[in-house]
């Protein structure tokens, strides 16, 4: 007998895998899971060996078919007021509380309890089971698992990446760059302030910077098809400074650009870029150990499927839906698409609002849809 989805998801969220965690446990727990089955699955490891992407196909492996696409990783509950454990899957009222029961492990779990039902079954076109690492932290780990591949596989006809859209067609997302700014300058006591470079000053006028372009974006090109239809910019952390009555040798930040699929991420960090070299410059006139220097957080694409595509109006089909939209929030499909040339799709169980939020969930509800779906995706692959 098949083990129902929310069985499967509560041996999942009992993982702890947030990012900066290993998440090889679950990766054993997965690939035993598939051994039992009859499924043999590859790993590729990161560079330090304490994470794994896993690899698995059923079927007609010489043939093009189809990726079934999810993040093994989940955000941290630091600080967050959960009413539970949140590594302890709990049903109430119709809904399964716990970290990554919606983002997203809960479209692992769908995977997963249709296993049974895809070795069943008399496919003519492969499934392949595709699970990464540190998604949540710039989509570092599926890029590896995408090389593996296209080194062993024909190219897929689908990509089919489960993040919680409530199991409805997503065609598009933002392309992200992020970033963390550190300025060094030259401390001094504050009395003698115009002797000293303030670190805190001229991140500051950066962060000016990024949100004079934030505005412009936000006038510029629209997609409304997104929930939010523009280009966005925004600092998100900063740090700076020892006690007031000194002159703040160093001071960083962290920022980010979320740009729709036809606009130019890498000119607006080129912007920024280009400002700092000016800052530099100016602060290197006082203080010639002063500098502004970059480090990236994370960088990956944004995914655009067209709305006729065959591959959009294939989840169309499966899904019961006649519609499709775009979403700000970024995925691994753009790296499907940009470097595998893998027509990709978001499309999974559960609803974004609820993701990285203490008492995450995902409806009962939309796990039997996601089932429903990949049982007609399997009826698909079938012929």
């Amino acid at each position: 007998m098949a083990i129902p989805a929310k069985d499967i998801l509560k041996a999942l969220v009992g993982f702890d895998t947030t990012s900066r965690n290993s998440n090889l446990e679950l990766i054993s727990w997965v690939e035993g899971f598939l051994h039992e089955r009859g499924v043999a699955a590859t790993r590729i490891y990161d560079e330090t060996g304490e994470k794994a992407n896993l690899l698995a196909t059923i079927g007609p492996a010489d043939l093009p078919g189809y990726v079934l696409s999810g993040h093994t990783d989940v955000v941290p509950v630091d600080g967050q007021a959960w009413t539970h454990d949140p590594f302890d899957l709990i049903q109430r009222d119709g809904k399964l509380y716990g970290r990554g029961a919606c983002d997203m492990k809960g479209f692992l779990a769908c995977v997963l309890a249709r296993v049974d039902a895809m070795r069943a079954a008399p496919l003519k076109k492969p499934f392949h089971i595709a699970f990464s690492y540190d998604e949540e932290v710039g989509c570092k780990g599926v890029p590896t698992l995408i090389e593996k591949m296209t080194e062993t596989l024909p190219v897929p006809e689908a990509c089919f990446v489960g993040e919680p859209t409530e199991m409805q067609v997503v065609t598009g997302h933002k392309a992200k760059r992020s970033l963390r700014a550190i300025v060094t300058g030259r401390a001094c006591h504050s009395s003698l302030a115009p002797e000293g470079v303030n670190a805190i000053d001229y991140a500051a006028r950066m962060i000016v910077r990024i949100k004079e372009m934030s505005d412009r974006l936000e006038r510029g090109a629209r997609d409304e098809q997104y929930d939010v239809p523009f280009s966005t910019g925004h600092t998100g952390t900063i740090a700076g400074g020892t006690a007031l009555n000194i002159v703040p040798e160093r001071c960083e930040f962290a920022f980010e650009f979320r740009v729709l699929p036809n606009e130019d991420a890498d000119a607006l960090v080129a912007e920024i870029k280009d400002y700092a070299a000016g800052l530099e410059t100016e602060m290197k006139a006082r203080a010639p150990e002063a500098s502004i220097a970059f480090e990236w957080i994370s960088n990956f694409p944004g995914l655009d499927t067209a709305g006729d595509a065959e591959v959009t109006r294939l989840a169309k089909r499966l899904a019961g839906h006649n519609d499709h939209s775009r979403v700000a929030y970024g995925t691994e499909g753009g790296l499907f698409q940009s470097m595998a040339a893998i027509p990709t799709i978001v499309i999974g169980p559960g609803s974004i609002v609820q993701a990285h939020k203490p008492d995450e969930f995902v409806a009962v509800s939309q796990l039997d849809a996601c089932e429903a779906f990949l049982d007609r995706l399997i009826e698909t692959a079938s012929g």
